[in-house]
């Protein structure tokens, strides 16, 4: 069920949140780490160029898949020198191996308004308690740490898995921006979703009890889905 969002103009206290930083953020399963490390770049280009599935990983992007791995370091430069997006690689502890790469985007510290996108995983790392966690850490950060009000979560309409990915990460449809981009000469409408701190409660209670290993049988297998499990903490 989804909550009452309030609408009204009362007063907020605080006017604004801190930048986030290029620091790391480590769960049970995965981290993110600053990329400064001078080895991501090849560690990414190879694991986000395996095979058919690691092609695959791009046609939502605007950027990708790259050529060769010179390509890749022209564009991964610019992702370093970058302070919004702030992005970070993505380690998967199970296997020590980079997975991908996130970033925090439309940051707003006077609105207290937040995104993540420029999201990509590995094809070994999709849907994996590893990723899900890495969702998690992003939002506990932005939420917890930083004191954000809203994060956001924005996608091509096309793109049916981001859309359920957000749905299932607690994020709320907020409509389409039809006709917004032109990506590789082609229209771009975008899906629009968030999670408001009213809502990040009940959103990390799920996400806790996901992640929690009696979540899990012997095989690793789910015993109840993220998705259920916040729509009860939302009552």
């Amino acid at each position: 069920m989804s909550q009452t969002r309030n609408l009204s103009g009362d007063a907020v206290a605080r006017l604004s949140s801190p930048r986030p930083a290029a620091i790391s953020h480590t769960g049970r399963w995965a981290a993110l780490e600053p990329i400064h490390t001078p080895s991501h770049c090849a560690e990414l280009f190879a694991v986000g160029h395996e095979g058919k599935a690691g092609q695959a990983i791009w046609d939502y992007l605007p950027y990708g898949p790259f050529g060769d791995e010179a390509a890749f370091q022209t564009w991964f430069t610019a992702c370093k020198a970058s302070t919004d997006p702030l992005y970070f690689a993505i380690r998967d502890l199970e296997s020590g191996r980079l997975a991908g790469m996130m970033s925090y985007l439309s940051i707003e510290p006077d609105h207290r308004s937040i995104e993540i996108g420029h999201i990509w995983f590995a094809p070994f790392l999709q849907k994996t308690r590893a990723a899900t966690e890495v969702i998690f850490l992003s939002l506990r950060h932005a939420f917890d740490d930083l004191d954000y009000r809203r994060m956001e979560w924005k996608c091509n309409a096309l793109n049916e898995g981001s859309r359920g990915a957000a749905l299932r990460f607690g994020f709320q449809h907020e409509g389409i921006f039809y006709r917004h981009r032109i990506i590789d000469g082609h229209n771009r409408d975008t899906a629009w979703y968030s999670i408001t701190d009213e809502e990040w409660p009940a959103v990390r209670a799920g996400f806790e009890a996901w992640l929690d290993a009696g979540n899990f049988n012997e095989a690793g297998q789910q015993k109840e889905r993220l998705a259920d499990l916040i729509a009860r903490e939302r009552g």
